[in-house]
């Protein structure tokens, strides 16, 4: 599919001078789910964070999108900003992050894949279950949709006040069709066949309490990347950059040290 215009995508920018990092939040977010890392790191690190096309403040598309044409949208972004970059997926982003590594591997330093996995199409239940979500947005509606949803991203464990972000965040950004089209391109992805071909080394986590995607989705990302290191992120749910950012940031500045040469 042809990728999204530019211009109607919102992207948010930190003013860092460092390694640039593009930030590609889960199916149910927004660039307000990368909001830790650019209070703690938007100074030394170029972070950039889109609202994916039919996303928050994003434009809806004109036509479906596909894996591709999400991947597509991605390399455009990072053409624009002179690529190439390091790419930080979470969920759903994870997977675009993976398609763009295997498209455009030019354009992609390296990666950093957070509870992620390889698509739901590895799965017919999985499949039909992420072809549901649009209908049960179109019954409850986003604020009830995310209020159903929101709290299984993090640990029984986290904050009311997290619980509570990560809902508010998902009601304001997912609405259809964008919604739509993101669950029916994750419903299509099977990446287990081209995750050998990829070249960008690669950082992988997960949070030992993840209930969505599981360590095992992330281990078997890790097994069939060809340069990879796997981490848990301990008394962490699916939102770890959210719930646990000080360990999460802790590693991805170790991968840009090796990756990138970011100094202490």
């Amino acid at each position: 599919m042809t990728a999204h215009d530019l211009a109607g995508l919102q992207v948010t920018e930190s003013g860092g001078t460092g390694p640039t990092v593009l930030c590609l939040h889960g199916i149910g977010s927004s660039s307000a789910a990368f909001a830790p890392q650019f209070a703690t790191l938007g100074d030394r690190l170029h972070l950039l964070a889109w609202d994916a096309p039919g996303y928050g403040a994003s434009t809806d598309p004109e036509a479906p999108l596909d894996l591709d044409g999400y991947a597509d949208t991605a390399a455009a972004l990072i053409r624009e900003h002179g690529g190439p970059v390091h790419v930080l997926g979470v969920s759903w982003g994870g997977v675009i992050a993976l398609r763009l590594a295997a498209r455009h591997p030019a354009l992609v330093a390296s990666l950093i894949v957070a509870s992620s996995s390889a698509g739901s199409g590895t799965d017919p239940a999985k499949a039909a279950g992420m072809r549901a979500r649009a209908a049960e947005l179109a019954d409850l509606g986003p604020r009830a949709f995310a209020a159903r949803r929101g709290p299984r991203l993090v640990s029984d464990a986290a904050p009311e006040a997290l619980v509570r972000r990560v809902t508010d965040t998902m009601a304001r950004a997912v609405r259809l069709p964008g919604y739509g089209y993101a669950a029916e391109a994750m419903a299509a992805t099977d990446l287990r066949g081209e995750l050998p071909g990829i070249t960008a080394p690669a950082l992988v986590l997960s949070g030992d309490l993840d209930r969505v995607t599981g360590p095992g989705a992330s281990q078997l990302l890790a097994g069939a990347l060809p340069r990879s290191a796997y981490v848990i992120v301990k008394d962490a749910g699916h939102l770890a950059n959210q719930e646990r950012p000080e360990a999460f940031d802790a590693w991805l500045l170790s991968h840009l040290r090796i990756t990138a040469g970011l100094g202490d």
